[in-house]
């Protein structure tokens, strides 16, 4: 697979960027979808029918394109979202987040019922899945992040730091505690950080095979799985930041 640094993780990182804005019409959400599921074709997959080299191809493309998730901070938001308190702002990035996880899963029944109009093989199911996967993460751990931010529970500096706590939150599905030494410090995940996230996205992975449902059932029952369980994590995320606010230093009592 090719290093963090390399053109190819930069383009897929790009894509999966452009995944996770706000508002895309289905059709460019579409192209966008397939346009990853292109570039992970590119990576050399040939063996994604194996669950433990999906999973595998999944938790280092996910540490991989973290960096380049972009996460609004609390000004942008608010000149993005005027007008809104924290509840607000937080209610909106949930429900904005959830609507393009739904999104992703619509997109992934669309190109796979395309797909089996077309070509109708199988060969080409495990990387849409793969990739669907990948994108309905990014666009979490953008939710978290600008969660963080929302709270004014701070995130760790740096692009390498930030990724490796925001993936650690996404696969515990817990804040970001600052006051623990060492969170987010290290330049790769830990053994037991990457055991987390590999059986978060094993639990995902299996979620998304409703993607391939005939025609456009799959399409729907996908969206609705995706939506969710992304306001599901967002809420508990939610709760734990209120936690964790009211334990930081100079916090109101």
């Amino acid at each position: 697979m090719p290093g963090p640094d390399s053109p190819d993780t930069e383009e897929l990182g790009a894509t999966v960027a452009a995944l996770t804005a706000d508002d895309i019409a289905p059709a460019r959400r579409r192209q966008l979808l397939t346009r990853l599921v292109g570039q992970a074709r590119a990576r050399g997959i040939t063996d994604l029918f194996k669950p433990r080299a999906a999973v595998r191809w999944m938790t280092d493309t996910v540490a991989e394109v973290a960096p380049h998730v972009p996460i609004r901070d609390l000004a942008t938001l608010r000149r993005h979202f005027p007008g809104l308190d924290d509840e607000a702002l937080a209610d909106r990035l949930v429900r904005n987040a959830s609507r393009a996880t739904a999104g992703v899963g619509a997109a992934g029944g669309g190109v796979a019922a395309v797909e089996w109009a077309v070509t109708p093989t199988l060969l080409s199911a495990p990387v849409l899945l793969a990739a669907e996967t990948v994108a309905v993460v990014a666009i979490e751990l953008k939710l978290i992040g600008e969660l963080h931010e929302v709270h004014r529970v701070p995130l760790p500096a740096g692009g390498t730091g930030r990724a490796v706590a925001l993936v650690q939150s996404w696969a515990t599905q817990r804040g970001i505690n600052p006051m623990m030494p060492g969170v987010g410090v290290s330049a790769v995940l830990g053994t037991a950080a990457r055991r987390e996230l590999r059986d978060s996205l094993m639990r995902r992975f299996g979620r998304n095979l409703t993607t391939l449902g005939p025609f456009l059932t799959g399409a729907a029952v996908a969206g609705y799985l995706n939506r969710r369980a992304t306001r599901a994590l967002g809420e508990q995320l939610r709760k734990d930041l209120r936690r964790t606010a009211r334990a930081l230093p100079g916090a109101p009592s």
